[in-house]
């Protein structure tokens, strides 16, 4: 499903209204109407507090209201501002309410006796906000976030803004979010998800060609959009067909990365899989591999690879691999800084780089402007800031820029695809993957129990598991991010989000491929 931005919504309405000739009042009246029928659904109370703005929100808000009372329910709207400050279509709606004898009173303030056993709806602002909410307006949402009141807010949570997520100053806490059309950016990404609580999302009649349109550049990826792209398996194929990937990872006391990767690997349907490893630490892989092959590669004795392993890496992909995995566990000191870059400059399959092989290139992005074949990375926010602006970690600038990717996770992904040419999975809450064509998708999948040491390496795993099944880079890693948090979903449910350890993940792999083939 595709997401918005303010902007695109209102180009949406517009045209709506303009090109096919569906007035704004009959939007309006759809809208109001569809929060009318969810708040009868969700709600047993039979008494309604419904706050509206002056704009179209608090339309639709009054919409709702004449509703829910035309219905029998105890309703009182509190218009937050003056009569002579309602937009034209929200004082149309203003007075078919009075013409109903609705009940509605002009002030800015709530007490207890106004929440006392009543559903409220939020209808102050809607999407277009853009300056941070001031009191008394702030006053009166601290208040209601305080209650203990049921929230369904119209459209998106007041406060909330609609292209980056961010709390304007304050914002509700909504239980349920209904709005209209399509989702947009702050329903789906943090801190805004966190206010919107569950998230509906109601045909009022825009037309589908305005919602499908190629002009919108970020969508969600969906059950049914993973369970399409889910690989065939043909009943007279063998192990070759499914593609071999080399996996070089792993170092002295770091060795459970390389592990897992490979694992999760062949839980995702790679016929084979080698492990790349410092030559000196061969005996203890050996000891701990059952299905994975191990690769002998030049070390520096310290049980770290070698530059010179490049030679090695190239020799294998050639003669038997048909994807590389690389980063997990391997440190990213200068050897390994000088292997990335050799191996970027004369790679021909296709790569997954996380952890220290992305640490190894920071601050030199330009590596990945002339490679061959196609690359995908899997940062979290901490490697993307050090990706973007040089590999020294940690301290206040590093935790500064984390913060601002986090902020703006979306156009942060866009640029460096569309800069770079590199197909990017930066992994968060939630995850988001952007190509070069500068089409972004948001992932649905996944939960906070997931942020534990190697759930990263999972992933890498899975995503080289699908190269090497003939997926391309963009359906790798769509149905990649989707099955890894669909699969930390199931191991949620069961174990805890608290005890979820990445080795979980893995586990309920085979479970998560058996919903999908449930499509």
């Amino acid at each position: 499903m595709k997401v918005v931005t303010a902007e695109e919504m209102r180009d949406i309405d517009r045209k709506t209204i303009e090109e096919y000739g569906i007035a704004g009042s009959v939007l309006m009246a759809r809208a109001g109407l569809a929060v009318a029928n969810k708040v009868r659904e969700l709600f047993a109370e039979k008494r309604v507090i419904v706050l509206s703005g002056c704009g179209n929100n608090g339309g639709d808000g009054l919409v709702a209201a004449r509703n829910l009372f035309d219905w029998g329910w105890d309703v009182k709207v509190l218009m937050m501002g003056r009569q002579d400050r309602l937009s034209p279509d929200c004082l149309a709606q203003y007075k078919t309410a009075r013409q109903f004898r609705v009940p509605v009173e002009f002030r800015t303030s709530i007490n207890e006796g106004d929440l006392k056993n009543a559903v409220v709806v939020d209808a102050i602002f809607g999407t277009g906000i853009s300056k941070p909410v001031t009191s008394p307006i702030s006053d009166l949402i601290s208040f209601l976030n305080r209650s203990d009141a049921g929230v369904i807010s119209v459209d998106i949570p007041s406060g909330i803004s609609s292209d980056n997520a961010w709390v304007m100053g304050e914002a509700v806490r909504a239980d349920y979010t209904v709005t209209f059309g399509l989702p947009k950016r702050g329903h789906l990404v943090h801190p805004g998800a966190e206010f919107t609580g569950r998230l509906f999302i109601e045909d009022i009649g825009f037309p589908e060609a305005l919602l499908k349109s190629d002009e919108l550049d970020l969508q969600t990826i969906e059950k049914t959009d993973a369970a399409v792209l889910l690989p065939e398996r043909s009943k007279y194929s063998h192990k070759g067909d499914y593609g071999h990937v080399l996996v070089v990872a792993g170092s002295r006391g770091r060795t459970g990365a390389a592990i897992m990767t490979a694992r999760a690997c062949l839980r995702s349907g790679a016929g084979m899989v080698t492990i790349g490893v410092p030559e000196s630490l061969v005996d203890i892989f050996q000891a701990k591999v059952t299905e994975e092959m191990v690769l002998p590669l030049r070390d520096t004795g310290n049980g770290t690879l070698s530059e010179e392993a490049c030679a090695g890496i190239m020799e294998f992909l050639y003669e038997r691999a048909d994807v590389l995995a690389i980063g997990p566990g391997l440190t990213s000191d200068e050897n390994i800084r000088n292997l990335l870059k050799k191996l970027l400059g004369i790679i021909t399959v296709p790569m997954v780089m996380d952890a220290d092989a992305i640490n190894s290139i920071s601050g030199e992005t330009d590596l990945l402007k002339n490679v061959k074949s196609p690359v995908i990375l899997t940062p979290h926010a901490g490697e993307m800031a050090r990706l973007l602006k040089g590999r020294k970690s940690g301290g206040p600038e590093e935790a500064c820029r984390r913060a601002e990717i986090k902020t703006d996770i979306i156009n942060t992904a866009k640029s460096f695809s569309m800069e770079t040419g590199a197909y990017l999975v930066l992994k968060g809450a939630p995850t988001v993957f952007s190509e070069p064509d500068g089409k972004v998708f948001i992932n649905t999948t996944g939960n906070p129990g997931m942020a534990t040491a190697g759930a990263g390496d999972v992933l890498t795993g899975i995503i080289a598991a699908f190269l090497g099944q003939c997926l391309n880079p963009v359906d790798s890693s769509l149905l990649g991010i989707y099955i890894h948090g669909l699969a930390g979903d199931m191991a949620a449910s069961e174990k805890g989000m608290h005890s979820l350890v990445a080795s979980d993940i893995i586990g309920m792999l085979p479970n998560a491929f058996s919903a999908l083939h449930d499509k």
